[in-house]
């Protein structure tokens, strides 16, 4: 018997009710199993966030055992990142991923913090202190669905465990393609099915048992800590987002999976002979092959 609900793995036609043209075509979106419209879809993960904001940094190590820390480590470094160079990190919440893309593009690179929630970025800002003096990271409140900076100005985008909560998530990605300079590269690091079925099996009692119980005794809140694990269950498959990634536009795309596939990094880059395209044009690009999910 476990503490929260699971709704099990989603299968490929469940995962595909998730992306754009489901969404679009319905008019509902979901957090978690929660099934609600999608203009109040970017409120709910904002009280999320807000809920958890103060003890994030804390549950997340507690909970992964410290092993998000190795993941972000390597998906900075599949970017090959190089001085002077100017990176995105969307949905960088507290800062983890900045601060490493710091250390690589030193003070004459830049890097942007977005994200959509304000308390999330206050509580990153003592582990972003230290640089700040001399190698600011410059944080920007917006939404990740409508990147607030003109095409082509980043040299890298990476996004590391936000893309499951937007609403359009290959708008998401539209969007992050545009920003990126011809040439550029984008990795996002995110939660997948782990490979191994008796593995797999121990993941989910863990993450509908203790995440649950664990949550309730730190923040007071069960429900944030089992909206996590579902939302990983109805997520795209690695094979499934190479081929959104590369019916947007990506090349060279590829993915690794972390740790018997908990976490997997998916690596693309924007084609140096790519003309270049505006977001509106872009989009329609999407739609038009949209029906192929």
């Amino acid at each position: 018997m476990t503490i929260w609900k699971n709704p099990g793995w989603y299968n490929a036609e469940q995962r595909r009710m998730l992306l754009d043209e489901h969404v679009d075509r319905t008019g509902k979106s979901r957090y978690g199993i929660v099934e609600m419209p999608t203009e109040i879809k970017r409120d709910a993960v904002k009280d999320h966030f807000n809920r958890v904001a103060k003890k994030y940094d804390f549950m997340n190590t507690l909970l992964s055992f410290g092993l998000h820390h190795v993941w972000k480590r390597k998906a900075v470094r599949m970017l090959d990142l190089k001085p002077g160079r100017r990176v995105l990190d969307v949905c960088g919440g507290t800062g983890d991923i900045s601060v490493l893309s710091l250390g690589w593009v030193g003070p004459a690179g830049r890097v942007v913090l977005y994200d959509i929630n304000r308390a999330m970025m206050k509580m990153g800002k003592n582990k972003r202190h230290k640089r700040l003096s001399q190698d600011p990271i410059f944080c920007v409140q917006g939404d990740g669905e409508s990147i607030s900076f003109q095409d082509e100005t980043f040299d890298a985008v990476i996004v590391s465990f936000g893309i499951r909560n937007f609403t359009h998530l290959v708008r998401g990605f539209t969007e992050m393609y545009r920003v990126l300079k011809p040439g550029g590269k984008i990795v996002c690091l995110e939660f997948s099915r782990p490979m191994n079925p008796m593995f797999r099996t121990l993941y989910d009692f863990y993450s509908f048992n203790i995440m649950p119980f664990i949550g309730r005794i730190f923040t007071g809140s069960s429900r944030a800590y089992a909206c996590l694990p579902e939302t990983i269950r109805m997520f795209p498959l690695a094979d499934e987002l190479t081929k959104i990634l590369e019916e947007i536009g990506f090349v060279a795309v590829s993915h690794r999976g972390l740790t018997n596939g908990i976490a997997v990094a998916h690596f693309a880059e924007k084609s140096s002979a790519s003309p270049r395209e505006s977001a509106k044009n872009q989009a329609h690009k999407i739609n038009a092959h949209s029906g192929h999910h």
